[in-house]
């Protein structure tokens, strides 16, 4: 059964840990510093460990203390979120909320779906990062997370849905068309300069076509040209650098506007899952639940 005795002492060794002293802790939270200095000592006796090492110069957390600093900041968070939900229950969502986001879906499709919120709820402060590698957001204090493929298995305090998949769409420049015209079969692909995406390591991804019963198959090319970037790619073709193959969702526009033309339609295939994870002791709270619905909304449509 939980003991209120686990509390005692936690927010005094937090405020110790941010300021680096006793006496710096002592000011902030209008106690002497021998108080301060009993209760880590209390701290530490109950836990059976010591949390700081402390010299005459200065003090720091042990390897014990900066795990348990984690796991605090991130107990006195929750609570704090859950009071506010308490009294902002039938107000407004207000406060910051963290929201990360892969680095050009985020730019592209994310941003203009949440941008709305600020309008709608002016007390609302989104803090958005921008990352392409995997995030747990309970261990991160991530409220919430958009990435385009990745893990589908998530720790238990993470959910977690998929909300479309994007689609991969072959596509080239009226003008590198009308230069070197368009292609009628994926055999006529090798003679045509295609635009490649590739890693750091020298690798080139393949592309990826419709195949017989919905089997996609993969086709590695000899590229003219290989870049790293998803607005790389698209700007290479819209400079007639040749043929790339790139997700809907990027590319929209520039189809719309003419300045892409799409190539071999009957080869576009299904790609990566849009996936929105969040952390689910915090779902609840006003301003994490208007986040995940203007997501779920916005995102979905697209």
């Amino acid at each position: 059964m939980f003991s209120s005795e686990r509390l005692k002492g936690i927010d005094v060794f937090v405020c110790v840990a941010d300021y680096g002293s006793f006496t710096a802790a002592a000011e902030k939270m209008n106690l002497t510093a021998s108080a301060i200095s009993k209760s880590i000592a209390r701290l530490e006796k109950r836990l059976g460990t010591r949390l700081f090492q402390r010299t005459t110069r200065r003090l720091s957390l042990t390897e014990a203390g900066v795990a348990f600093y984690r796991t605090c900041t991130g107990v006195l968070a929750d609570l704090e979120d859950a009071e506010l939900s308490l009294r902002a229950e039938q107000s407004e969502p207000r406060g910051h909320v963290r929201i990360d986001l892969p680095s050009v879906f985020g730019r592209a499709q994310v941003v203009p779906a949440l941008l709305p919120l600020l309008q709608a709820f002016p007390s609302l402060v989104p803090h958005m990062s921008f990352g392409d590698g995997f995030v747990d957001p309970f261990k991160e204090g991530v409220d919430v997370v958009v990435r385009v493929g990745g893990a589908d298995v998530w720790p238990e305090s993470v959910g977690q849905r998929v909300l479309a998949h994007e689609w991969h769409t072959l596509c080239a420049s009226p003008a590198y068309l009308a230069s070197h015209g368009v292609p009628t079969s994926d055999s006529e692909l090798e003679h045509h300069r295609c635009i490649a995406y590739g890693w750091v390591d020298g690798r080139v991804s393949p592309w990826s076509f419709a195949g017989e019963q919905g089997t996609p198959r993969r086709w590695q090319m000899t590229p003219h040209l290989v870049i790293g970037n998803g607005d790389g790619l698209m700007q290479a073709a819209l400079a007639g650098c040749g043929i790339v193959q790139l997700p809907s969702w990027l590319i929209q526009q520039p189809l719309e506007e003419g300045r892409l033309v799409e190539v071999l339609p009957q080869l576009a295939t299904e790609g990566a899952a849009i996936r929105l994870a969040w952390v689910k002791n915090r779902q609840a709270l006003p301003k994490v639940r208007v986040v995940l619905e203007a997501l779920v909304a916005g995102l979905g449509k697209r």
